[in-house]
C-alpha cells in the first residue's frame, strides 16, 4: 500500500510540475495526498508552537529571498495540516505546512530543507516589433507583486498613450480568496464599461486597496457596474482567462507583448517604458520620457525598494 501512495505522490507532483498555473483550489488535493503519503510513511511531528517561527523563516529566506519580509500572525491546525497566516505589507496571507514540518504545500509540494532555488529558466523569447506594440500585463488584483508591476507599468503606458495598446488583464485562476474574485469582476467592468476611468481607478485602488473609495473617488456609476458584475463579468474573465492560458501565463505578474512573454525585471516605470519601447519598428518621442528609476514596493501603498543587489522584483504569485 505504501508503494502505490508514493507512486500516487509522485505523479502528482509531476503533474504539478508541468502545469504550475493551475487553480488555487487544487491546493487541497494536494493536502489530502500529502496526508495520505505521511500516514503511511510516518514520522515525526512539529508542535504548533514551533511551526510558526520556521515558517516565517522559510518564507523569508527561501520563498521572498530578500524581496521582502513576513511576520507571524497565528498558526492553527485544518484538516491535519498547519494553516499558519503571516502578516506581508500589511496583508494577512494564508501559508500551509505539513505538521511534520517538512513541506510547504502551495501550488507545487516545496521540501522546507532545501537552500537554493533548482529550477532551470527557460530562455525568453525574441519579442517581435511593429508599429503600435500590444502590452497586455497579467496579474491578479491581491497578488503583491501583481500590485507591485501595475505600479511599474501604468506610468510607462501614460507616457506612451495611445501609441500602444495596452491593457491591464488577469491570469486564469485566483489565490487570494473572494475578494480578490469579487475584485476581479469590479475591474473588468471599469475596464470594458467605463474604459476611462480604468486607470484612474486603479491608480487609487494601488493606493490602498480600498475599492469603495476609489469607486467613490473617480465617480463610477454604480448602478451600470452593478448590472454588470451581475450579467457580463464572468464572461469578460473568461476571454481573459482564455488569453491567459495561450499565452502560457504561469503566474502574477506576467507581462506579454506582441503575443510574447517579456522579461520585465527590474519593475520600475523606466525599465517598464525600455521594455515596451524595444518592441517599437521605430520608436518615438515618448520613449524617451524620464520615468522613475526606483523599484515599486510589493503589495499597496507608494513606497519604493532599492534598485541595487538582489531587488530585481522578479517574485511572482503562483509560478512554482
Amino acid at each position: 500500500m505504501a508503494e502505490k501512495v508514493d507512486k500516487r505522490v509522485e505523479d502528482f507532483v509531476k503533474n504539478i510540475k508541468k502545469n504550475p498555473w493551475i487553480v488555487s483550489t487544487i491546493v487541497l488535493g494536494i493536502i489530502v495526498i500529502v496526508l495520505l503519503y505521511l500516514t503511511f510513511r510516518g514520522g515525526g511531528g512539529v508542535s504548533q508552537g514551533e511551526i510558526g517561527p520556521q515558517a516565517v523563516n522559510f518564507i523569508n529566506t527561501q520563498l521572498l529571498q530578500g524581496q521582502g519580509q513576513v511576520t507571524l500572525d497565528s498558526v492553527s491546525e485544518k484538516n491535519g495540516i498547519y494553516e499558519v497566516f503571516v502578516i506581508f505589507n500589511g496583508q494577512k496571507v494564508p501559508a500551509y505546512f505539513t505538521k511534520d514540518g517538512k513541506y510547504f504545500v502551495g501550488t507545487n509540494i516545496i521540501s522546507t530543507s532545501k537552500t537554493t532555488a533548482t529550477t532551470t529558466p527557460t530562455p525568453p523569447k525574441k519579442i517581435p516589433k511593429s508599429d503600435k506594440p500590444k502590452a497586455e500585463l497579467f496579474v491578479m488584483t491581491h497578488c503583491p507583486y501583481g500590485t507591485q508591476a501595475e505600479k511599474g507599468v501604468l506610468p510607462a503606458a501614460k507616457a506612451l498613450g495611445d501609441k500602444i495598446d495596452f491593457n491591464i488583464r488577469f491570469v486564469h485562476y485566483f489565490m487570494h480568496g473572494d475578494k480578490e474574485e469579487k475584485e476581479t469582476y469590479t475591474q473588468l467592468c471599469i475596464r470594458e464599461g467605463q474604459k476611462d476611468k480604468y486607470i484612474p481607478y486603479l491608480e487609487c485602488f494601488l493606493e490602498d486597496g480600498n475599492s469603495s473609495r476609489c469607486l467613490a473617488k473617480t465617480g463610477i456609476s454604480s448602478v451600470a457596474l452593478s448590472g454588470c458584475i451581475a450579467d457580463k463579468s464572468k464572461d469578460y474573465y473568461k476571454l481573459d482567462s482564455e488569453l491567459s492560458q495561450s499565452y502560457g501565463v504561469q503566474g502574477s505578474p506576467t507581462l506579454v507583448i506582441n503575443d510574447v512573454q517579456a522579461e520585465f525585471y527590474p519593475r520600475s516605470p523606466s525599465n517598464a517604458l525600455q521594455v515596451i519601447c524595444s518592441a517599437f519598428n521605430t520608436a518615438p518621442s515618448e520613449c524617451s520620457s524620464e520615468l522613475s528609476t526606483a523599484n515599486p514596493s510589493p503589495g499597496f501603498g507608494t513606497t519604493t525598494t532599492s534598485t541595487t543587489g538582489t531587488d530585481t522584483g522578479a517574485t511572482s504569485c503562483g509560478t512554482a
